[in-house]
């Protein structure tokens, strides 16, 4: 199943929800469709092309946002998808402080990182093996890290997302 995003009315976005809910805002006149995707439901009466992009017709207060949910695909979002030891192919998560050395698992201590690092870091500090971090990992800003930290993002979205902190598919202006 598709996913479409929500935009307020202000084209904030407000985040991801299943097609089908997309289309029942958008025939209850509540939303309005910006992008289609490129899915056809098929129905009795005839077919629908189902939306990928829908902005409500009212405006949402949003009560405050707790921070971005920390996740392996919000991690190498954050990331660029490169490790961030040698700008490699990320493959796996590595904690800068390791856990079994009082490391937590929080947004400031977890960084992606191509096998190789990872293995050769295993849990030694960073002092101890003579890599160095590219930039010192932190927590992404924003209402589009937490549409990206969450899932899989549709590239009619990015456009979208741009102007809440996303440069290019899945990189950000503030990445660690």
């Amino acid at each position: 199943m598709s996913k479409a995003l929500v935009l307020n009315a202000s084209y904030e976005p407000l985040g991801v929800i299943s097609d089908r809910r997309a289309l029942i805002l958008v025939l209850n006149q509540r939303a309005t469709v910006i992008e289609d995707s490129e899915t056809v439901y098929h129905f009795v009466g005839g077919e629908m092309i189902l939306p990928s992009v829908i902005r409500l017709t009212k405006f949402v207060k949003i009560p405050y946002r707790h921070g971005v949910p920390l996740s392996r695909r919000a991690i190498f979002a954050r990331d660029g998808g490169r490790c961030v030891y040698c700008n490699a192919e990320a493959t796996s998560l590595d904690h800068v402080i390791p856990r079994s050395r009082g490391g937590q698992h929080v947004w400031e201590n977890v960084v992606s990182a191509c096998h190789k690092c990872n293995f050769f870091k295993a849990d030694k500090f960073l002092k101890e093996t003579g890599l160095k971090l590219k930039n010192a990992p932190k927590e992404p800003v924003g209402a589009a890290w937490r549409i990206l930290g969450t899932g899989r993002a549709d590239e009619r979205w990015i456009s979208y997302l741009k102007p809440y902190g996303i440069d290019a598919f899945g990189i950000g202006r503030e990445s660690a």
